[in-house]
C-alpha cells in the first residue's frame, strides 16, 4: 500500500492500555473509519491523480446545488468530511467510487503514522504563554508594569524598521498542526477505531488525518 494514502478520522479523546510487562501506554483514541472513495482525480481531466476519500454522512440541504450534484453523480452518500490524497496511478487503479476502506487495511501494530489536524484555539495570548518568554525577572530597578512585556522591539536610525518573524504576541493555534511518528498501539477492527500512543493536535471530536509516517519506517517497532 502507497504510504501517501490515508483516512480521515474523528479524535475521540484519550485513554490508557496496559502492555504486557506492567507499564501505562497513554494513547489516543481515532475513529477512522470507515471511509469511502468518493471520487477520483486522473492525469487525463485533472492533471494529477489523486483519491478523494470521504468519512462520516451530511445532510443534503447543508450542500450547494454544485456538490450535491457531484455526490449524486457519483452515487455515495453526502460525507461530512472530505479529502484528497495524491497517489500512484496503479494505486488509484486499484480503488473504485463507493469503495470502503478500512484503517486494518492500511494500519496495523507498532506502525508509525503521521497525524494532521487543527491545533486547539488559544486566542490572543502574550509572549510569555505564546513563546516562553521569561519575563522581566526583576521588580526592582525602575521597572514598572512590564513584568510580562517582550522587551524593545525596534532599532535606532539604522535599519528603522522592525524585522519580520519577530517573536511577538498574537493569536496561538486554531492553526493546521502535523505530528510526525506516532506509534498504532492498537487497531480496533468492529470499532473501527486506531489507538495511538501520545498526544493528537486538535480538541476532542476535532477532524484529523492519518498517513504513514514519511520520516520513519512502517516496520513494527519493538
Amino acid at each position: 500500500m502507497n504510504q501517501n494514502l490515508g483516512l480521515i478520522g474523528k479524535k475521540l479523546g484519550n485513554t490508557q492500555l496496559f502492555a504486557e510487562d506492567g507499564t501505562v501506554v497513554r494513547v489516543t483514541a481515532v475513529e477512522a473509519g470507515p471511509c469511502v472513495v468518493v471520487g477520483k482525480r486522473s492525469m487525463e481531466k485533472d492533471g494529477y491523480v489523486a483519491l478523494r476519500i470521504g468519512f462520516g454522512k451530511k445532510p443534503e440541504r447543508h450542500l450547494n446545488k454544485p456538490l450535491s450534484g457531484e455526490f449524486k453523480k457519483a452515487g455515495v452518500e453526502v460525507p461530512q468530511r472530505v479529502r484528497e490524497f495524491r497517489v500512484p496511478a496503479d494505486v488509484a487503479a486499484t480503488y473504485e467510487v463507493g469503495q470502503k476502506i478500512s484503517p486494518v487495511e492500511l494500519f496495523q501494530e507498532g506502525q508509525f503514522v503521521d497525524v494532521t489536524g487543527t491545533s486547539r484555539g488559544r486566542g490572543f495570548t502574550g509572549v510569555m504563554r505564546r513563546h516562553g518568554f521569561k519575563g522581566a525577572g526583576t521588580d526592582t530597578h525602575g521597572t514598572h508594569e512590564y513584568k510580562r512585556h517582550g522587551g524593545s522591539i525596534g532599532q535606532r536610525k539604522t535599519p528603522g524598521r522592525t524585522f519580520r518573524n519577530m517573536k511577538m504576541p498574537g493569536q496561538m493555534g486554531n492553526e493546521r498542526v502535523t505530528t510526525l511518528n506516532l506509534k498504532v498501539v492498537k487497531v480496533l477492527e468492529e470499532e473501527q477505531i486506531v489507538l495511538i500512543e501520545g498526544a493528537i493536535p486538535g480538541p476532542r471530536n476535532g477532524w484529523v488525518t492519518l498517513k504513514r509516517a514519511v520520516k520513519k519506517s512502517a516496520r513494527k517497532a519493538s
